[in-house]
């Protein structure tokens, strides 16, 4: 398989993407090389690899909750600018 000027102009006419010559071919080029590499691969045996979905075994890689104190509402306000009701005071954004 290799991908042909005529392609990278259309993928990039469906992008919206103004190419230079220069770019096309640039593009061109690269996009066969990707694929010459992937095409590599099919030279591997691949007999007895069950297929996977990622390399690695995954199970859940959420932390534990842990419930730790909290700050103060004092240490909140701290480095704040303003502070008025319990509350950060910051610039109106609408009129």
């Amino acid at each position: 398989m290799s991908i042909e000027t005529k392609d990278v102009e259309h993928v990039a006419k469906l992008a919206r993407l103004n190419l230079t010559d220069e770019e096309r071919d640039l593009f061109t080029e690269q996009l066969n090389a990707i694929l010459q590499y992937a095409e590599k691969l099919n030279e591997l045996d691949t007999d007895g690899v069950e297929p996977t979905t990622h390399v690695l075994r995954l199970s859940n890689v959420m932390r534990e909750d842990v419930v730790l104190d909290s700050l103060t509402q004092e240490q909140v306000f701290r480095n704040a600018p303003e502070e008025e009701d319990g509350q950060f005071k910051v610039p109106a954004v609408l009129e």
